[in-house]
């Protein structure tokens, strides 16, 4: 696929037809507390995720802004790739120059390849058609280092009070299109963040067996809501929910909540990160999943849809 400055679509994303249930994945995420230096963060993303790797997960979720966590909210325009399709190939790149060079992508598409793993890359920013702003932008790859799927944040944050201040507007574009992922045969649901507040946003990715959501909750927010939110989205969507955080204190002062965290489909925790670097790791059951599901057909009984 050759890439355009402002293309904002990959091809079309088909989900299997489902006649069996999932079969059993190893899942990690990755909580990072990335810094204003990309090529550090990179370092530090392919780390942790062969870290993952060296524990048998076969997928891997990134959290949001890994590749930088800049001083300003205008700083990640300077780093905003095009969107390229498809591996990664020297040749595609060179015509962009250095400004556009698609490093974020190139390291997302080797350490999936690498590692051999499904990788979920959290979110990179990429060109917009608006001036002055980014796409925020979750791209995966498959084991041979493919991409295979995308979703633009549709849902941007803003919060005052406090003594903080957070408008993403300013410097993100929208996205308009609901996402339709899948991986290993299995549907998935995706948001970014601030999507995690809206449960009709998943309810309309529906069906789904696993629900991947990187992010970046504040502290402040991140307390309060962070952990109550990802629960109720596993118990009434039934489904596993992976969760990649960035978890501490960043150069620009901006503490971020982390609690990277797997839940299953009883709302139960199986494995959390409170603050700092590191991973978590789970395995997503799927005779588990099943079970919930036939015991409690909450899904089946749904009268509004």
């Amino acid at each position: 696929m050759t890439p355009y400055p402002f293309q904002t679509t990959s091809p079309p994303q088909t989900r299997p037809d489902r006649k069996t249930a999932m079969q059993n994945i190893r899942a990690a995420a990755v909580q990072m507390i990335s810094s204003t230096d990309p090529n550090a963060n990179i370092d530090t993303m392919k780390r942790l995720v062969r870290q993952a790797a060296e524990q048998s997960a076969d997928w891997v979720l990134l959290p949001e802004y890994w590749p930088l966590m800049g001083r300003k909210d205008t700083d990640k325009l300077a780093f905003a790739e095009p969107l390229v399709g498809g591996g990664f190939n020297e040749t595609r790149y060179a015509r962009f120059g250095e400004t556009r060079y698609a490093r974020f992508q190139t390291s997302l598409s080797e350490t999936a390849a690498e590692c051999g793993v499904v990788l979920f890359g959290g979110t990179i920013p990429l060109q917009s058609p608006e001036a002055g702003k980014v796409m925020n932008t979750m791209l995966v790859y498959d084991r041979d280092g493919t991409q295979i799927g995308l979703y633009h944040k549709m849902h941007l944050f803003g919060f005052s009070g406090l003594g903080e201040r957070y408008a993403e507007a300013d410097t993100i574009s929208a996205g308009g299109d609901v996402p339709k992922l899948a991986a290993d045969g299995v549907p998935l649901a995706a948001g970014v963040c601030y999507d995690l507040r809206f449960p009709e946003f998943f309810r309309a990715q529906q069906p789904f067996d696993v629900l991947l959501l990187p992010a970046a909750f504040t502290y402040t927010t991140g307390k309060a809501h962070w952990e109550l939110l990802l629960r109720a989205r596993a118990v009434e969507n039934q489904c596993y929910v992976v969760a990649a955080a960035q978890g501490g204190e960043h150069e620009s002062g901006r503490r971020t909540f982390g609690h990277s965290m797997i839940i299953d489909p009883w709302g139960e925790i199986l494995d959390v990160l409170s603050e700092g670097e590191g991973i978590v790791i789970a395995d997503l059951d799927g005779a588990r999943l099943q079970s919930v599901r036939t015991r409690l057909p909450a899904l089946q009984h749904r009268l509004l849809k």
